[in-house]
């Protein structure tokens, strides 16, 4: 787990030295270090109050930093804002659309918007965004007739209306519905597939373990770790469980394997077995080993597996809390 970078700085998308922002005397970003690889799907975790959107804010150049510095593909922020940010789509805190307006007639306006956009292109543009969210069907549907769902997928339309080196979504599943949020899910790694960085503000961590390659979380306005979700989750942080009806022969065999089961570690699994769980170092031995030891030692497995700590684990084991806590 890293938690500061140790990419160069051309390789990052995203990097932020130091990057602090108060409201009066509340802290909401305190001194962060982050580092987005280009190319990435980076999901940026933590609950709701964390400080979140107000990093993105920052990153954007819609709020200014009390202190620290960052960069956005390779240009200062907030100095060199204007060479980043057209190579940059963003939705954030929710999509807004004129409700009285087509999807396609919205997507023209956001276009209009774009001073670096040639007015000649525009309808190619716009209908190029509406196939690639899939929302060709309903191009000419009013605003306020779409799903939820449809009105993010919109909205992301709207932020790949030029081609981007990076997008920037807050919370892009909040509210969805199963089919939406699959929708989203779906369009996200269309998107990375094509190269474009995607960073990903969530509160989710199942919406990030499934879509991300990279994340950090963040717990009260600090940045606590970041780096690839196998590093999140804990590099030789595996254990292995047996479900056995033999279950002080199996602690005993372990022990030879020099696999150390705590007191806490051996629990009646059902009516005549027990479950025997023990810490597999990357370094201790191979699962199969370990298996093939109990077997030769006429221990009865009926169960095994090799588990690693899910990203929530690691969440909760950070930061003390749940996943989904109220601002």
């Amino acid at each position: 787990m890293s938690e500061t970078a140790e990419a160069e700085p051309g390789d990052l998308a995203i990097a932020t030295t130091g990057l602090t922002k108060r409201f009066g005397q509340q802290i909401a970003v305190n001194g962060i270090d982050l580092a987005v690889p280009r190319g990435a799907v980076f999901g940026f975790l933590g609950p709701n109050g964390s400080g979140k959107t107000t990093t993105i804010r920052v990153l954007l150049g819609l709020a200014a930093a009390t202190s620290g510095s960052a960069r956005l593909l390779g240009h200062d922020v907030p100095t060199r804002l204007r060479e980043a940010l057209p190579r940059v789509g963003a939705l954030i805190e929710g999509p807004a659309f004129y409700p009285f307006l087509s999807g396609a007639d919205n997507l023209r306006r956001f276009d209009a918007a774009d001073r670096h956009a040639d007015p000649a292109t525009r309808a190619e543009r716009v209908a190029r965004a509406l196939e690639r969210v899939g929302l060709t069907h309903a191009a000419k549907k009013k605003a306020r007739a779409y799903s939820l769902g449809m009105k993010q997928r919109l909205g992301i339309a709207a932020a790949l209306l030029e081609p981007r080196d990076l997008l920037v979504l807050d919370e892009p599943t909040n509210g969805l519905d199963p089919q939406g949020t699959r929708e989203v899910r779906s369009l996200i790694r269309a998107v990375a597939a094509e190269g474009t960085t995607v960073f990903v503000s969530s509160h989710l961590l199942a919406e990030v373990e499934q879509i991300c390659t990279h994340a950090a979380v963040m717990h009260v306005g600090s940045l606590v770790a970041q780096g690839s979700l196998d590093e999140l989750r804990g590099t030789g942080s595996r254990v292995v469980r047996v479900i056995t009806p033999d279950g002080d022969r199996c602690v005993s065999e372990l022990a030879h394997l020099g696999l150390e089961v705590g007191p806490s570690d051996l629990a009646a699994h059902r009516a005549g077995d027990a479950e025997v769980v023990a810490p597999l170092p990357d370094d201790g031995p191979a699962a199969e080993d370990v298996v093939a030891a109990l077997v030769r030692a006429d221990v009865r497995v009926r169960g095994f597996d090799v588990e690693r700590p899910s990203l929530e684990d690691r969440f909760v084991a950070l930061t003390g809390e749940g996943f989904d806590v109220a601002r």
